[in-house]
């Protein structure tokens, strides 16, 4: 059988190519034997020191005995590369396997034991593949793009989700599958409510599956939000609230505490019961009063895309997932490798991932009334991290004044445009409604309750 490394090691002395190595991803650990990694080591260590140029036969064969070389070796480095990372496959998985069987299978349950192992093989996976191509090239590809254009055009690739706000949606066009939008505002102004109504519930209406982690708002809690709103788009309810006359939803509050008016309770029943003809999409709830929902890494979430074939994912808030490991030994470094996980999550799946965070809390500017003006939050204001700025296409800023039925949207960063647009919204979420202002008496509205 054909020893690949000594190949491999020997075409390199003949041709003077320690760049090899480089171009096809070969490290030491790629070879099966002690003494064909010290053989690569000592070609890599003579060529660092010698600008680059592999040792000659003579001193290569001196100085490691052991090795077996093999003149004229005609076979590709291509070839090559694909035996020794095949056979550096088996070798790591084997070893890992046997070094690890107790610790693995003993020690957890199967479900358990089985994704261990396959987390640690995939990593086998994905430093013995083999690279054929370099990305793309973009003058032979064209066909390929027009392929892919064709399929996005019919639809068939990947979908775009447009937000409930007009003036977000004309800003920075839809939401994308593979991208991840990041929410922020300071505690109690509204954000969750904003990405309930633009991240889950908008698409839903739409026909996306949808996926939220709650990991702050209980199950009915959310569900009782989300059948306000809904309702509130039917105009199932006529509100009158500081003299005006609102087309809304089932009242959350009555709901949340189960006294709804007996008028509006057949209503209610009636309007769940059609839920399931009205509502195109579906949408999948993780709540944080769930027994199971227990684990809140990445790779756990990846599972439920998978499970329930999301579309749109909402995940609130970043900071209560389980972090990945702090492998920069950065401060902070756990939340920006948990960041950037996350956006690759979003890119393989091609989901839209709406993300929320905290902002800075900063001291409220108020009138001499000590009413407070709308003051959306900073980017600079990011809590956390700031590498969910990064990794956003777009950061969407939050406030409102509940008290005055008022909100803002403030579009901190547009890769694609959009940059530095406020949008009002009517904020009225008790009653379902949450929509952008459509008039300057809508903007400047004052509820007295």
């Amino acid at each position: 059988m054909a020893n690949y490394g000594e190949q491999f090691l020997s075409r390199i002395i003949d041709d003077n190519d320690v760049q090899a190595f480089i171009r096809f991803n070969i490290v030491d650990s790629d070879f099966p034997t002690q003494v064909e990694r010290k053989a690569s080591r000592f070609i890599r260590a003579y060529a660092e020191q010698n600008s680059g140029q592999a040792p000659s036969y003579a001193t290569f064969v001196a100085e490691n005995p052991e090795i077996v070389y093999i003149p004229d070796v005609t076979d590709s480095f291509e070839y090559m590369t694909k035996n020794i990372k095949s056979m550096s496959a088996k070798v790591q998985a084997k070893t890992y396997i046997e070094e690890n069987y107790a610790k693995i299978f003993e020690g957890n349950d199967g479900i358990t034991a089985v994704e261990t192992l396959k987390k640690h093989l995939e990593g086998i996976i994905m430093r013995t593949s083999v690279r054929d191509v370099v990305g793309t090239d973009i003058k032979k590809d064209a066909e390929a793009f027009l392929h892919e254009y064709q399929k996005r055009k019919d639809g068939e690739s990947f979908r775009t989700w447009s937000s409930k706000f007009i003036s977000v949606l004309r800003a920075i066009g839809p939401y994308v599958g593979g991208n991840m939008y990041t929410w922020y505002g300071r505690s109690g102004r509204g954000k969750s409510v904003c990405v309930m109504e633009d991240g889950a519930l908008e698409p839903a209406t739409q026909g996306a599956n949808v996926l939220v982690w709650s990991m702050e708002m209980p199950e009915f809690q959310w569900m009782a939000r989300a059948y306000s709103s809904l309702s509130a788009r039917d105009n199932l309810v006529q509100a009158e609230i500081n003299g005006q006359i609102f087309a809304a939803g089932f009242e959350n509050k009555a709901l949340l505490l189960g006294k709804l008016p007996e008028e509006f309770e057949e209503g209610l029943y009636s309007f769940l019961g059609n839920l399931n003809d009205t509502l195109a999409g579906n949408i999948y709830l993780r709540a944080v009063d769930h027994e199971d929902f227990t684990d809140r890494s990445l790779r756990a979430l990846e599972a439920d895309i998978i499970a329930t074939k999301a579309d749109v994912v909402v995940i609130d808030p970043f900071y209560y997932l389980d972090y990945e490991k702090n492998t920069s030994k950065t401060t902070g470094g756990d939340a920006a490798a948990t960041s950037m996980k996350l956006r690759r999550l979003a890119g393989k799946y091609g989901v839209v991932m709406h993300v929320i965070t905290q902002a800075d809390e900063v001291k409220d500017d108020r009138d001499d009334e000590g009413k407070r003006e709308l003051t959306p939050p900073k980017r600079a204001e990011i809590m956390k991290t700031k590498q969910v700025l990064q990794d956003a296409a777009v950061v969407l800023g939050v406030d409102s004044l509940s008290d005055e039925g008022r909100g803002i949207i403030s579009l901190g960063k547009g890769r694609d445009g959009g940059e530095d647009t406020e949008v009002e919204i009517v904020y009225l979420p008790n009653y379902g409604i949450v929509r952008e202002a459509e008039s300057d008496q809508e903007a400047q509205f004052n509820v007295c309750f």
